[in-house]
């Protein structure tokens, strides 16, 4: 009997050390996903990163409200940021709704209620990481097929909302054009205080971002080429990015 009970501790012991040794070396594995800081686009009204993650109860409620299907919830590959609200912008922008009910929902504080209206949002700014590829700069007419990844992105969703039907409305008949779309969808009440389609000296013309910019991603979102030429810097500041 005593022999067995030295047994027994011996393979508790030794059990022990051995699964505390894979999931240290496991650890060392993954612990740089697990601390990685984020670097998404976040919804509107936003805290700091830190006080986001803090603050964030991941009750989707954000996502809940949002009429155009924007935003998502992080999965686990982030880490500690996973279930967290985030926006893709390459994939569906924000368009700063007037009462902006993602703001409204937020139980947690997460998302500023200071934040009551599209000019209060500061998601980021955008800019023209891509012009070479750029329609406008290179005089190249919008195709007939510009909107398809909007069209899927609406078919995609289960319940597609008047909002998104509306958007398309808006954003169609553009084809054959020069493109402007980055600067006609925008979604703020003054969208010259944030973006205006100007002289370039190829001949044609290119976006130039303002300090009205909001960061809402509408512009990469709408931009008709494979790999978006303006995109969205998530909380950079105007000021950093378009230093004088």
């Amino acid at each position: 009997m005593a022999k067995i009970e030295t047994d027994r501790r011996k393979f508790i012991k030794y059990s022990t050390l051995g699964v505390f040794a894979l999931l240290t070396a496991g650890g060392v594995a993954v612990t740089p996903y697990l601390v990685e800081p984020e670097n998404r686009l976040r919804p509107p009204g936003a805290l700091s990163e830190d006080e986001f993650l803090r603050l964030c109860i991941k009750c989707g409620q954000c996502l809940q409200v949002c009429p155009y299907h924007s935003i998502k919830l992080s999965d686990i590959n982030k880490g500690i940021g996973v279930g967290t609200p985030y926006i893709d912008a390459s994939n569906r922008g924000c368009y700063a709704c007037s009462a902006v009910p993602c703001v409204l929902a937020c139980p947690s504080g997460a998302l500023d209620h200071n934040c009551s209206k599209p000019e209060d949002i500061k998601m980021g700014v955008a800019i023209l990481e891509n012009p070479n590829s750029c329609l406008a700069i290179n005089k190249t007419p919008l195709p007939d097929n510009y909107l398809n990844k909007m069209v899927k992105f609406n078919n995609s969703v289960r319940n597609r909302t008047p909002e998104e039907d509306e958007l398309l409305k808006k954003m169609s008949g553009y084809q054959g054009k020069e493109c402007t779309l980055c600067a006609d969808v925008c979604p703020i009440p003054n969208p010259l205080s944030a973006i205006a389609m100007v002289p370039h000296n190829r001949g044609g013309h290119k976006p130039e971002i303002y300090d009205g910019c909001i960061g809402c991603g509408a512009c990469e979102d709408i931009c008709p080429t494979s790999k978006p030429s303006i995109v969205i810097k998530p909380r950079a500041k105007y000021e950093e990015i378009y230093k004088s």
